[in-house]
């Protein structure tokens, strides 16, 4: 459950926060919390069970391109786009 906190920017790190929020595309809330997160982890690394989700969803991915060709497919997307 998210429990709701007041923290005081300076100016330079309130603009910070909103270049953030643009380029993710979100609230200046959200990309605060975005930013430390991504801190923690690079701090202390990531948990064992994220470790796990990235590693299975790495394994999913390796499963649902077996055996494409990746030249057919960039012509094939190349293809598809002449139209636009």
């Amino acid at each position: 459950m998210a429990e709701r906190t007041t923290i005081v920017l300076d100016p330079a790190t309130r603009k910070a926060a909103r270049e953030l929020a643009r380029r993710y595309q979100c609230s200046a809330s959200e990309a605060i919390r975005r930013a430390v997160i991504r801190q923690r982890d690079l701090e202390l690394g990531v948990s064992d069970e994220v470790r796990r989700r990235r590693s299975k969803a790495l394994e999913r991915l390796f499963e649902i391109f077996e055996g494409v060709d990746p030249e057919a497919e960039v012509r094939r997307i190349k293809a598809e786009d002449a139209g636009f």
